[in-house]
């Protein structure tokens, strides 16, 4: 992993602002409306993140949305299969005792089918283990979750296609670019007032020394990224100029970006 994201992680570790607060939404109730992704009676409450992708004891003041019963029932499989593939890729193996999560071993150990599923896509090259990923699988959960977050955080009905998705391990994406992820983001217009990722913006100030010596401050708007729960997951929810953009990194290995053009 690249040095601009260990600064990063120091700099989100040492605000407090970072970590999920309890904010009240103030912004028109009206603007979303039954299930968050189909419409039906939002008879049940969904978490977001979703608690296999965290460890226990679970952060206080986990997001919740409103879902019907088929729709949240229908990601759990698919939910468990991501929890489970990220942590055999760190690990290189499906074997339970070499799992560094004790959720995620316990799961193998109790799911053999999911266990052979999974150490049957394994491969090697050299003495690297790979394993080939199922993506429609990963994409249901990564849009899953994003979608949660665009309604949660910025009262945004994201139930279309997006415009764009991607996921990726961190490792793998080109340093300039893991910095710009990784960085906060400068907002260029304001998404839905009294929204709560209206509420979490922050004003920064920073000094800059022009080429004879003199000094001028800049003050800008930042929306910065929330950490739900150190090392397991963090997002960024982003709407700005008609566009919703939500980051996600899960269990600090894959990093996944959704956006839809409104």
């Amino acid at each position: 992993m690249g040095a601009s994201h260990l600064e990063y992680k120091r700099w989100v570790a040492s605000r407090a602002n970072s970590a999920m607060e309890q904010l009240r939404d103030y912004s028109d109730e009206r603007l979303l409306l039954g299930c968050i992704y189909c419409g039906a009676q939002n008879d049940t409450r969904e978490h977001v993140p979703s608690r296999v992708l965290l460890d226990r004891p679970y952060p206080e003041n986990l997001p919740v949305v409103g879902a019907c019963q088929p729709c949240n029932n229908s990601f759990s499989k698919d939910e468990e299969y991501v929890a489970c593939l990220i942590e055999a890729v760190i690990a290189g193996t499906t074997d339970p005792a070499q799992i560094r999560r004790p959720a995620i071993a316990v799961l193998l150990d109790r799911s053999p089918a999911l266990r052979a599923r999974i150490e049957a896509s394994k491969t090697y090259e050299g003495n690297t283990a790979l394993f080939k990923v199922e993506h429609e699988r990963v994409r249901r959960v990564l849009l899953k979750l994003a979608r949660c977050h665009a309604a949660y955080e910025l009262k945004q009905e994201c139930r279309e296609e997006p415009t764009s998705i991607w996921w990726q391990p961190l490792e793998l994406l080109p340093e300039q670019f893991l910095a710009e992820f990784n960085a906060p983001h400068a907002i260029q217009t304001y998404g839905e007032i009294g929204s709560r990722g209206m509420q979490r913006l922050r004003v920064a100030e920073i000094k800059l020394a022009g080429p004879s010596g003199e000094e001028r401050f800049l003050h800008l708007i930042l929306n910065d990224w929330v950490e739900v729960q150190e090392g397991r997951y963090r997002f960024q929810a982003i709407d700005d100029g008609g566009v919703v953009r939500i980051k996600i990194v899960i269990g600090e290995y894959l990093a996944c970006e959704a956006a839809w053009e409104l």
